[in-house]
C-alpha cells in the first residue's frame, strides 16, 4: 500500500470527477529491495526489519559457530574418569595413567548407614541420670535366668502363692533346677524357718516349706530378685554402710498380650538402707525422685505386697486425662526379708518402682504397646523419633 502511494494519485476535482493519475514515471518495490539487502547481509533500518516481521515475510535465524581445535588430553578414544583411588592403582602403578573425576567439595555426601536408639533406651538413660544425680549406685542386672529362692523366697513371698504359678511365671526345662550346693547354707535354713514358723517378730505362713521349689530356674519376674541378692551380700559385711542403688532392666512374666501388656517389661527400681528409715522417708524421697520427672502432684493408697510393710501405690495427677493415674509401687522392706539376710535390726529399707513403658509411650504418644517392643514396631519411628527430655526440675 505504501508503494502504490508512492507512485499514484487521485484527484478528486477532475471534470469527470474522482480520477486516478500516475504521480511517477517508473515506480520501485522498495519491500523487494529491502528483502534483497537483507538476503545480501547489508545494514538495513531497523524500522524496516520490524516492519517485514509483522507482515511475517521475514523470521529471525539464530547460527552459532564453534570452533574446535585439539588440547593437551585430546584422545580418540572415550576413557570414564575413576572415582576413587584404590589400593591396587597404587600397587600397579595404573594411577599414572587414568584420569580422575574432581572432587566436588559441595557436594553432601551418601547417608551414612548407622544404628539408631529405641525409645526406650533413650527414657532409660534419662532415668538412669536422673537416679546419678541423686547419688545412687547402679546394680548388675545381667542374670535374667533366677532361681526361684531369690526370686520369690528371700522376699518372704510363701511357695504357694499364685505368682509362682506357671500361669504367671515362665519356668525354665533345661537346666530345671539349681543346685542346692550354690544357695548359702545358713541364710537358706533361716528363710526355710521364717516361712514355715515364723520369727523375728512373725508368725510365718505355717507350710512345709520344700527346697524343691526354691531349686526351680525361672525367667525373673522381678528386678527386686537383684535387690534381694544385693542387700545379702551388703549384711555380709564386717561394717554396714548406709547404700543407694537402683536397677533399670527387663523382667518376664506369663501375661495375656494385649494393647497394654506384653509377656517381658522393663521394672525401674530404686532403694535406700540406712539405720531408722520411716516411711516419711519414703515419701520423700519419692517426691524428690518424681520432681525430677516433672511430677509434683503425688497420691499415695495402701496397698499389699509380700515383701513390704507399709506398702503404697503412687499416683500422679495427669493434666491430659485430667484424672489422678497409678505410676508406681513402693513400699518398706519387711523384717522377715531383711533380717534372716544378717542386716542389723536398726537398719530399714525403702523401695519403688515402675516400669519403663509406660511413661515412653506416653512421652511417644503411643497409644498400643506391641508398637513399642516386637515385630510389629515400625522401624520408621525407631529411625525418625526425637531425642528424649524429661521435664526435670
Amino acid at each position: 500500500s505504501s508503494g502504490i502511494n508512492a507512485e499514484y494519485g487521485i484527484d478528486k476535482k477532475h471534470e469527470n470527477g474522482p480520477t486516478v493519475f500516475r504521480k511517477v514515471d517508473g515506480a520501485t518495490d522498495v519491500v523487494k529491495a529491502v528483502l534483497e539487502d537483507i538476503d545480501n547481509k547489508k545494514e538495513v533500518e531497523q524500522k524496516k526489519v520490524q516492519d517485514l516481521k509483522k507482515r511475517k515475510l521475514i523470521a529471525p535465524v539464530v547460527t552459532k559457530f564453534y570452533s574446535v581445535t585439539k588440547g593437551d588430553n585430546f584422545k580418540t578414544t572415550i576413557e570414564r574418569p575413576e572415582a576413587d583411588l584404590t589400593a591396587e592403582m597404587l600397587q600397579d602403578g595404573s594411577w599414572k595413567k587414568k584420569s580422575f573425576k574432581d572432587y566436588n567439595f559441595q557436594a553432601k555426601g551418601a547417608p551414612v548407614t548407622s544404628g539408631y536408639l529405641h525409645p526406650l533406651l533413650k527414657v532409660r538413660t534419662e532415668f538412669r541420670r536422673i537416679f546419678l544425680d541423686m547419688g545412687f549406685s547402679e546394680m548388675p542386672t545381667n542374670r535374667f535366668v533366677e532361681n526361684g529362692f531369690w526370686n520369690f523366697d528371700a522376699l518372704f513371698q510363701p511357695q504357694q502363692h499364685p505368682a509362682r504359678d506357671a500361669h504367671d511365671t515362665f519356668f525354665i526345662s533345661d537346666p530345671e533346677m539349681t543346685n542346692a550346693s550354690k544357695l548359702p547354707d545358713d541364710y537358706l535354713e533361716r528363710v526355710k524357718t521364717t516361712h514355715e514358723t515364723g520369727g523375728y517378730g512373725s508368725t510365718g505362713y505355717n507350710y512345709d516349706w520344700k527346697i524343691s521349689e526354691a531349686q526351680k530356674n525361672i525367667l525373673r519376674t522381678h528386678t527386686t530378685a537383684v535387690s534381694a541378692r544385693m542387700l545379702y551380700d551388703l549384711a555380709q559385711q564386717k561394717e554396714f554402710k548406709p547404700v543407694k542403688m537402683f536397677s533399670i532392666d527387663r523382667v518376664f512374666r506369663n501375661e495375656t498380650l494385649d494393647a497394654t501388656h506384653l509377656a517381658e517389661f522393663h521394672q525401674i527400681e530404686g532403694l535406700v538402707a540406712d539405720r531408722n528409715l520411716t516411711l516419711g522417708h519414703l515419701i520423700g524421697t519419692l517426691y524428690a525422685f518424681f520432681k525430677k520427672l516433672g511430677l509434683e502432684k503425688l497420691k499415695f493408697k495402701p496397698a499389699y505386697n509380700p515383701y513390704t510393710e507399709p506398702s503404697m501405690e503412687i499416683f500422679s495427677y495427669h493434666p491430659g486425662l485430667k484424672k489422678w493415674v497409678e505410676i508406681g509401687n513402693s513400699g518398706m522392706f519387711r523384717p522377715e526379708m531383711l533380717l534372716p539376710m544378717g542386716i542389723p535390726k536398726d537398719v530399714n529399707v525403702i523401695a519403688w518402682g515402675l516400669s519403663l513403658e509406660r511413661p515412653t509411650m506416653i512421652k511417644y504418644g503411643i497409644n498400643n504397646i506391641r508398637e513399642l517392643i516386637g515385630p510389629k514396631v515400625n522401624l520408621n519411628m525407631v529411625q525418625e523419633n526425637p531425642i528424649c527430655r524429661l521435664n526435670k526440675v
